[in-house]
């Protein structure tokens, strides 16, 4: 009996023991020795504060071009294996296109229309400078604007955030627009944490305290299903829905690249609600862009 007994333990550390040692599963059905690591760096689109009368905010222009070369050697330091960017996967095929021009030494972005954009100004650079075969589209419908929540019981609280989080914000990118901030500077800000968590907090947190009104029109809602009474909460579910079609355009796209260290190119609003997925994903380690993008 006792032999047996022994035989048993002996089975169940073998079953047990053993693994609990070994690694952590991925998202997909192999194992891994490390979670793959994502870092996104959040900022604000630069070909939507570019304003013609400024050149300031133009990013083509020598000086922003050499602080956006600075910006791209921190980053680098990340050493992605992936590149996605906020680009609907229907234009994968024109991305790639483009990409592969501009590998060859064969697209201006000076030149090219929508080249201010980040996609191009961060994503293609860094691609090309790691030598990445390709830049990956994993953006998804549903964009709308914060401001077609506009009435409702306590809507008071949504617009005093909003008006607390422009003023916040409004001193960096009016430094920024004279040109005494430069990119990094306007870029470490935008991935700082206590910025993120502002943001995060004004359009996934303080929108539930606002009941009984209506959302303003807009093509990407489909009125049909917002209850009124939850009008806040419907207007953030809009939002967080089309971040988990990110998500799942990010985690899908991993496993058919089988990347390891993945750097997601976003608007800021994104980046703590996508951080907050990704963290409770056993298969991600989240990489914080503070860490990189250092102010100097």
């Amino acid at each position: 009996m006792h032999r047996l007994l022994l035989s048993c333990l002996v089975a169940l550390v073998g079953l047990f023991g053993c693994t609990a040692t070994k690694t952590q599963p991925t998202a997909g059905t192999t194992k891994s020795l490390a979670p793959i690591a994502i870092m996104m760096v959040g900022g604000p689109h630069l070909a939507q504060v570019y304003k013609p009368t400024n050149p300031n905010t133009d990013v083509l222009t020598a000086k922003r071009q050499a602080e956006l070369a600075a910006v791209c050697n921190q980053i680098q330091r990340f050493k992605p294996d992936a590149i996605m960017v906020e680009e609907l996967p229907e234009r994968q095929a024109r991305i790639d296109s483009l990409y592969a021009l501009y590998r060859q030494g064969k697209l201006d972005l000076n030149t090219m229309p929508g080249g201010r954009s980040e996609t191009y100004q961060l994503g293609f650079v860094l691609g090309k400078r790691l030598g990445l075969e390709r830049i990956y589209c994993v953006n998804a419908p549903g964009g709308t604007s914060q401001s077609i929540l506009h009435e409702g019981t306590n809507i008071k609280l949504y617009e005093e955030a909003t008006t607390e989080h422009r003023a916040y914000g409004a001193p960096v990118l009016q430094k920024w627009e004279s040109g005494s901030l430069t990119m990094g500077g306007l870029l470490s800000f935008t991935n700082s944490p206590v910025l993120l968590q502002q943001l995060h907090t004004l359009v996934y947190r303080t929108p539930a305290r606002v009941t009984d009104g209506t959302l303003k029109p807009d093509p990407m809602v489909d009125a049909a299903f917002v209850s009124p009474h939850y009008v806040g909460a419907e207007f953030i579910s809009v939002i967080y829905n089309r971040d988990l079609k990110i998500y799942s355009n990010i985690v899908t796209t991993q496993l058919a690249a089988r990347s390891s260290r993945i750097l997601t190119i976003i608007g800021a609003r994104h980046v703590a609600s996508l951080g907050g997925i990704f963290r409770t994903d056993p298969a991600y380690q989240v990489v914080d862009a503070s860490a990189y993008l250092k102010q100097k």
